[in-house]
């Protein structure tokens, strides 16, 4: 721990917040005295009960043994990579993102992050290095306390609200100028390195891209870019929501995934040959994402709100997986690109999905495809909208076609997939015991 040591004197830390990402990716973890901390990281590690990992969105537990009858302890060890300064609190404070190891240490499967670690090391494994780019959408919403009432788009600093679409629009952007200066200079503070920001289709909709780079550390980035906008937006007196469809009216939500993968000992793309064609990997590649990405809904659209979103209006949101050259109403996008840059856009996740998972998800499809050799569809001319919707409908039918997976549970590993499938099947099960306004809007005096 000698690189936390000397980040904790040399920025004169009092406390550090050791987080770690449960499987919605929520930050759980503890707040330690930085001395404290380091005398803990000398004898052994953190404890914390490994139940977080099953925890479900509304903080229940699945019924059933996931995690065995003691509801024992693992071990939280900080990934000394992932120190940051947290730059929104007057005392100075670190924060760290944990992983989570048994007494023996070996790595714990529920971890959300372990999972993406090793879905990198099969591809390390076989020569390859992924590269990923997300680009994450969230909307700022005035404040809301009452669950029962739509949310509104906040007041600007010309004490309106915004009303019809503003895509790309630079004064609307603006007018929240305050809020997106403080969410670059904490960026900025903690190492996270957003490219740039733009307005999206909804009102008050916003979009940021990151750059490309390692898998791991680009969720690491969005899990905490997450952390700071919510922040940020209830300092200024509003919401920063990631709900993939936060408004009845208004587009949803993505965290759109560019990925790549390169050579680890020459550092070629593997999708492009010298002239610009498509390699026969990149095929496969694109195969195994049609095939797969239907069936690893549940890790990229994980909650029930999530699937409101797929069809919400046509040129919004993708509803299959056809695929095309700088085609938007496509699932999966190839953009226009220089050989050494070729990609694909996977447009399917949410942005309410756990990042690590999303981004394990779509990585573990690719690879499948390309160690199976699954060819892809021809490339969608024109509209994809043409050819229906072929996507889950909603979070039962997910779950459904997950679990009916064999290599992707495979993959990903028999006792996480059996803790996910838990989770969202109790998450599911209290969405349903809910009374919605709509059934006493429209049933109550009516049936």
């Amino acid at each position: 721990m000698d690189k936390l040591e000397q980040f904790i004197r040399e920025h004169e830390i009092t406390e550090v917040e050791c987080l770690i990402p449960d499987m919605s990716g929520i930050a759980r973890g503890k707040i330690i005295p930085a001395e404290k901390l380091l005398r803990i990281l000398r004898e052994r590690g953190m404890p914390i009960p490994e139940s977080i990992f099953i925890l479900t969105v509304t903080g229940d537990y699945p019924e059933g043994e996931y995690i065995g009858p003691t509801m024992g302890d693992v071990y939280m060890k900080p990934d000394e990579a992932s120190v940051r300064l947290v730059p929104w609190y007057q005392e100075p404070t670190a924060q760290i993102i944990c992983d989570a190891f048994y007494g023996d240490d070996t790595p714990v499967p529920l971890s959300s992050r372990q999972l993406l670690k090793r879905i990198i090391k099969e591809y390390n494994d076989r020569g390859w290095s992924p590269i990923v780019a997300p680009e994450l959408e969230f909307y700022l919403v005035a404040v809301n306390t009452d669950p029962d009432i739509p949310l509104l788009p906040p007041v600007g600093r010309s004490g309106r609200r915004e009303g019809g679409r503003q895509a790309y629009g630079i004064d609307a952007v603006n007018e929240f100028d305050p809020i997106f200066e403080d969410i670059y200079d904490y960026c900025d503070a903690q190492n996270v390195d957003i490219d740039t920001l733009s307005h999206e289709d909804g009102a008050a909709q916003m979009e940021v891209n990151f750059n490309h780079g390692d898998p791991l550390e680009l969720a690491d980035q969005a899990f905490l870019f997450k952390r700071t906008a919510r922040e940020v937006a209830m300092r200024h007196g509003v919401y920063a929501t990631f709900m993939a469809q936060p408004m009845q009216t208004e587009p949803g939500s993505a965290m759109h995934i560019h990925q790549s993968v390169v050579d680890m000992k020459t550092g070629v793309n593997i999708f492009s040959n010298e002239d610009g064609t498509d390699t026969e990997l990149f095929r496969h590649y694109i195969g195994g994402l049609q095939r797969y990405l239907p069936s690893a809904f549940p890790l990229f659209a994980p909650n029930v709100n999530s699937y409101r979103r797929f069809g919400h209006k046509q040129t919004d949101s993708p509803i299959n997986v056809e695929w095309g050259l700088d085609n938007r109403t496509a699932g999966l996008r190839v953009p226009v690109s220089k050989p050494d840059a070729r990609r694909v856009e996977n447009r399917l996740p949410g942005a309410d999905g756990n990042p690590y998972l999303s981004i394990s998800a779509t990585l573990a499809c690719g690879l499948l495809g390309m160690i199976e050799g699954i060819e892809p569809t021809e490339q969608i001319k024109g509209s994809a909208y043409k050819k229906g919707h072929s996507l889950p409908t909603h979070q039962f039918d997910a779950l459904k076609k997950f679990k009916a997976c064999k290599p992707l549970q495979d993959l990903l590993g028999p006792r996480f997939c059996r803790a996910l499938i838990g989770i969202k099947e109790t998450e599911f099960k209290a969405y349903n015991a809910v009374i919605s306004s709509w059934e006493r809007e429209n049933l109550l005096l009516n049936v």
